[in-house]
């Protein structure tokens, strides 16, 4: 098995809705050193567009949310950051810099995202943590999922394909999910992890590595 590129994970992402990222030809991790300089460009375009009474620090940079989106109250937003058309961010999420929301995703209570991408109806509905991760369309994390970003040693992440060990030239890589993945409760993936489309993790697995698409891991 090859390193996986973009097409491979979501074949069929409707790149009509909404801002979306492009995504380089070539490893699909390709494009985690991009994300903030593709954000920084898109907001650069379309402006901030805050909301009355919701929490947000743009310090860093601007914030623009869709006038469309759902925001619950007591979340807060640090830019530079984008909030979807129909995207929800419920009550309590906590979004960060250069966190990019497509339309129609979900961010739920107590689930933090940091330099991500949630494509169109991806949900990290409760508690979890997306560090440095792109979740495809239709993606879902059960309750308590944590998709690592660092390794313990603060070194570069590697992956495995096929048990072999595979630089990715990232010092913080999370998880790149495709299209339809299902992750259940308290499942956690190591840094450097790639599921092909419509992967099962069983709860409370360990994952590492990258996975071809339709596989059941646990």
């Amino acid at each position: 098995m090859s390193a996986p590129e973009a097409d491979d994970l979501w074949p069929s992402l409707d790149e009509s809705i909404g801002r979306q990222p492009c995504f380089p030809s070539g490893p699909v991790w390709s494009v985690l050193p991009t994300l903030k300089g593709q954000i920084e460009d898109m907001l650069a375009d379309i402006g901030e567009n805050g909301r009355e009474g919701v929490s947000i620090d743009s310090s860093m940079g601007p914030v623009h949310i869709h006038e469309s989106a759902t925001i619950e109250p007591s979340v807060h937003i640090i830019g530079p950051a984008y909030i979807g058309p129909c995207a929800i961010i419920r009550h309590g999420a906590y979004i960060r810099e250069f966190s990019w929301i497509c339309g129609g995703a979900l961010v739920g209570h107590s689930s933090e995202v940091k330099h991500s991408v949630l494509l169109p109806g991806a949900k990290a509905p409760h508690f979890n943590y997306v560090g440095d991760s792109i979740l495809g369309p239709d993606v879902n994390l059960g309750a308590g999922v944590k998709l690592s970003n660092l390794r313990n040693d603060g070194g570069e992440v590697h992956t495995r394909i096929d048990a072999k060990r595979v630089a990715t030239g990232l010092r913080k890589f999370g998880a790149i999910l495709g299209e339809g993945c299902q992750l259940g409760c308290n499942a956690v993936t190591n840094p450097g992890v790639v599921l092909g489309p419509r992967c099962m993790v069983m709860p409370n697995t360990t994952v590492t590595g990258v996975h071809s698409s339709d596989s059941t891991i646990g």
